[in-house]
């Protein structure tokens, strides 16, 4: 009882810290959030565009900006019911800390809900109260996902939370629920399809039935979210979209702190020693490299190569744990095969390693062993977002990245690649014996 008032203060204060962000400018993903809320609350279905022979990539134009879309048609959804509250308040939709604020609140609502579902089944699955109060505030008060969404204004929330009550629907019987969160996470953000192979192994440990079920509402979800612009005509012109977030990212590392950054390092250094020798790898990489750029240097294209390395290692966890029945086991399998793909694949941004947290913070809670790795994978969520960010555009507050006279960039990539392999050992572990699912 006497800690009760401490964890009240600290999810106070916490929440207090998130609202006082959210005017903060964020990184530029939130001018594109403004711009698409600004489409979507006009005519959601015409964002991706429609028709054409072949299908024409829809165009959306705010405050003399304009840009494309290339998430999928559940994000669109929520950031029309931000343009138009936002409309509501402001029919000009000026820019401002007001629509900052606006195109942030998704996430923070979204944070919230997960929050309170992690602590809500940290607390049914232990009947532990200091378990729950454990796994809310690693959520809340975790400096990553302050500075994620409050901070820097990324999205990833509002997949997330789906995301995460997909998997334990599933181990509280609730299948068809189950399949529909798996379907809207997958329809907010494509990264959920990373959840997949976990969330496919908690369903075969289910039986058959559950199988049947999850596919059947994650089949409805889909139509439901996907029929307006059936309707439209615009389904074409959506999966155009949806092609271009892939073969848009033409690029090692969207400063991701990971093996492909260590690699744009190394080649720039490389090419630089002899004005500089020595000297070249101590200079801080200044820019994002290209797959383009890193083939004209005479290697082979990486892709193929670090995806079947993330492939190999998520399968890896999956048969490790093939055996295990539980929740925590399936998390942390579900939170392997995030981390994989953030340290091993191309494309990856500094936001990705984010989608871990949630569910290492769930396998934590019900495993206490994990909680080192939780901590340590936490802390380069954090470090690999302020490093490149600050607290947002033109505010700073970002740790000097050559304080240690290499770029800590590169000695954060080699503590993630450390991280990944530590989560690995973890996995193994808990792969050896096959625990019990707890009673509910």
């Amino acid at each position: 009882m006497t800690r009760r008032p401490v964890f009240l203060a600290a999810l106070a204060c916490a929440t207090l810290v998130r609202l006082l962000a959210l005017p903060l400018p964020g990184t530029e993903d939130v001018g594109t959030w403004k711009i698409w809320a600004y489409g979507a609350s006009s005519h959601v279905t015409y964002v991706y565009g429609v028709g054409g022979t072949p299908p024409v990539r829809g165009v959306v134009t705010w405050n003399q900006h304009e840009t494309t879309v290339d998430y999928p048609p559940a994000a669109m959804y929520e950031l029309a019911l931000v343009g138009f509250a936002y409309r509501a308040i402001d029919p000009s939709f000026a820019d401002g800390g007001l629509l900052n604020a606006m195109v942030k609140i998704p996430g923070l609502l979204a944070g919230a809900m997960l929050t309170w579902l992690l602590a809500w089944t940290a607390g049914r699955f232990t009947r532990s109260a200091s378990t729950a109060a454990w796994a809310a505030l690693a959520y809340w008060l975790n400096p990553a996902t302050v500075l994620n969404a409050e901070v820097l204004g990324y999205l990833d929330p509002l997949m997330m939370l789906p995301a995460v009550a997909a998997l334990v629907l599933l181990h509280v019987g609730a299948a068809e629920s189950a399949g529909v969160c798996f379907a809207v996470a997958l329809l907010t953000k494509p990264q959920a399809i990373l959840v997949g192979p976990a969330f496919a192994l908690a369903a075969w440990h289910m039986g058959s039935r559950s199988w049947l079920r999850a596919g059947g509402g994650a089949a409805l979800a889909a139509i439901v979210l996907l029929l307006p612009f059936a309707i439209t005509g615009a389904l074409p012109n959506m999966w155009l979209a949806f092609g271009s977030f892939y073969t848009r990212r033409n690029i090692l590392s969207g400063n991701a702190a990971n093996v492909w950054w260590i690699a744009n390092y190394l080649s720039r250094a490389w090419n630089q020693r002899l004005t500089l020798g020595a000297r070249a790898f101590f200079q801080p990489v200044r820019r994002v490299m290209a797959i383009s750029t890193f083939q004209e240097q005479g290697f082979p294209n990486p892709r193929p190569f670090a995806t079947a390395a993330a492939m190999g290692v998520a399968g890896f966890g999956i048969w490790r744990l093939r055996h295990n029945r539980d929740l925590a086991s399936h998390a942390l399998a579900a939170a392997l095969s995030i981390h994989a793909f953030c340290v091993l694949s191309v494309g990856v941004h500094e936001n990705h390693l984010i989608f871990v947290v949630p569910f290492l913070t769930l396998a934590a809670a019900l495993e206490p062993s994990i909680r080192p790795l939780f901590y340590a994978v936490s802390a380069i969520a954090a470090l690999n977002l302020n490093l490149f960010y600050g607290i947002g555009r033109g505010w700073g507050y970002s740790l000097p990245r050559m304080m240690l006279g290499i770029d800590l960039s590169v000695l954060l990539s080699l503590a993630n690649i450390a991280a990944l392999v530590w989560h690995a050992r973890v996995v193994s572990r808990m792969g050896k014996v096959t625990t019990a699912q707890p009673s509910l």
